[in-house]
């Protein structure tokens, strides 16, 4: 443990002493990977049933302007337990940035990016073990390899460390041999951590492996949507998707049942998102998919559950990010930051006490990097306006007004220069204050040919997806096609992942390899 935190442990153990567990909320955070901001019922999902977080949500607060940090998977995380955006903690992606070095179809060179979260960061879970919490960690990681040591869960602040043996991208993923369900196996986890630290308070952190694809659902939940597939006949809803979702739903509603028979509701905050925007084919009516920067790759369903909420049974549209749970769990706490350390989110507290405004009007993200059918952006929200910039063809940029056109469909930096140069200007600060990396090399090995026959990543190459687990959201196929995102299901594309299952079970207690 470095100098900080030993420090900020000190001085966590003497600010608490007098704060007794009644005084300080449990948390769970739930956090789901690849799961699109319409998936779910609560959104406006037609298709896939979510009775659980329905009713989660006509009893909390719903956030209908969400985002993740990132458009993918480990950069998120990393920005949720630093509180910091991508380019201080250099988390930009979760395989090798350049895919491999010299890939004919990128026109850079991407920027580098680290696999481990650095040991120097105090996360929120340090914050809050350090504070007295009980800590438990339950699912994905995603911030550095190995069983044991500083880069995994036990090493960042988790007292009780519970995720799979080499888990892969396989469909035998949602299994072990046993035909026990990962998801019923991690909640079972997050049961018994509860009811051992029932006296509080606890930190659970539940970043379930669902529903990233290729899916395999609990056979009865499939038959159900493949019988109600038969009966809408929506091409665009996936009966795989649906089921799997669904049994996120049921222990969702399995976690609730479990603080409810502990009478642990009362001094309970349930929050319930997602890593990433949706894979291609379940993002519409949104723009782009997971790995862009386009609202379909980072706007994220959330639902805050708690008793302390103000006005609860109504969504806020104040637009919200991945770092702002660092500030807000210490705030529920009692905690404060850890000294030295910069926080680039704030504390939603506002929010949950009824009001409809935070101290911030701009949001920031930063991807320099190639990934599935990605390429290199950085983008900026300031009020209803967004700013994407593409680092190819030197520096291209997009601005849209999110207020009258969510789904991207009219590009404003033509008709609006002033407002373009403006959002310009703020995040090229952002971009020089956080010492953001810049991929400006060009790719020696670069072939239009290549490019073309693996379809477009940025601009041209962001259409909508095909509708997804909610059904209803018409046009999506067509976008999806026109954005060049048909084959994503091949090789390497956003929707299969890569690298096949990894047979022989999931193990509590063990490691699985960084993606």
């Amino acid at each position: 443990m470095t100098l900080l935190k030993t420090l900020l442990a000190v001085a966590l153990t003497l600010f608490t002493a007098c704060v007794t567990a009644a005084d300080r909320p449990n948390i769970v955070l739930i956090l789901m990977d690849d799961m699109g901001w319409r998936d779910v019922g609560f959104m406006g999902n037609t298709f896939t049933e979510t009775p659980n977080l329905d009713r989660l949500a006509a009893g909390g607060l719903v956030f209908s302007q969400a985002y993740a940090s990132a458009p993918n998977c480990a950069p998120t995380r990393a920005c949720l337990m630093s509180g910091q955006y991508t380019p201080r903690h250099g988390i930009y992606t979760v395989v090798d940035p350049r895919q491999p070095p010299g890939s004919p179809w990128q026109k850079l060179l991407a920027s580098d990016s680290q696999s481990e979260l650095d040991t120097r960061i105090v996360t929120v879970a340090e914050s809050l073990r350090d504070g007295g919490y009980a800590t438990g960690f339950f699912g994905m990681w995603n911030l550095g390899r190995g069983r044991s040591g500083p880069v995994t869960p036990g090493g960042q602040g988790f007292e009780t460390v519970v995720f799979p043996e080499n888990l892969g991208f396989g469909k035998d993923q949602y299994f072990d041999d046993a035909g026990n369900y990962l998801s019923d196996r991690l909640t079972d986890s997050v049961l018994q951590f509860v009811e051992k630290n029932r006296s509080g308070p606890f930190f659970v952190y539940l970043p379930d492996h669902a529903v990233h694809a290729p899916y395999n659902p609990k056979p009865d939940l499939l038959k159900k949507y493949e019988q109600k597939l038969q009966q809408t006949g929506d091409r665009r809803d996936s009966a795989e998707a649906a089921a799997t979702v669904e049994a996120v739903d049921q222990n969702v509603g399995r976690i609730m049942d479990g603080l409810k028979s502990m009478n642990l509701l009362e001094n309970t905050i349930v929050i319930f998102t997602s890593d990433n925007g949706g894979t291609p084919q379940f993002t519409a009516p949104l723009k782009g998919s997971k790995g862009q920067l386009y609202e379909g790759g980072i706007r994220v369903p959330l639902v805050v559950s708690w008793p302390g909420l103000k006005n609860p049974g109504r969504t806020t549209p104040v637009p919200v990010s991945s770092v702002d749970w660092y500030p807000t769990l210490l705030e529920l706490a009692g905690l404060t930051a850890p000294h030295g350390q910069i926080q680039d989110g704030v504390s939603l507290m506002p929010l949950f006490r009824g009001s409809d405004t935070l101290q911030r009007d701009r949001l920031f993200w930063h991807f320099p990097c190639y990934v599935g059918r990605s390429a290199p952006s950085s983008a900026v929200r300031v009020g209803d306006y967004k700013l994407v910039e593409f680092f190819e063809d030197g520096g291209h940029v997009e601005l849209y007004d999110l207020q009258q056109d969510p789904n991207e469909e009219h590009d404003l930096a033509a008709e609006m220069p002033a407002r373009r140069d403006e959002l310009t200007k703020i995040l090229k600060t952002w971009q020089k204050e956080t010492a953001a990396a810049i991929p400006n090399t060009a790719n020696p090995d670069f072939d239009p040919q290549a490019q073309r026959t693996r379809g477009p990543g940025g601009p041209a190459g962001a259409g909508g997806g095909q509708g997804g687990p909610a059904g209803g959201q018409k046009g999506g196929q067509k976008g999806g096609q026109k954005g060049g995102q048909k084959g994503g299901q091949k090789g390497g594309g956003m929707n299969k992942g890569g690298g096949g299952g990894q047979k022989g079970g999931q193990r509590p207690n063990e490691a699985q390899p960084n993606r």
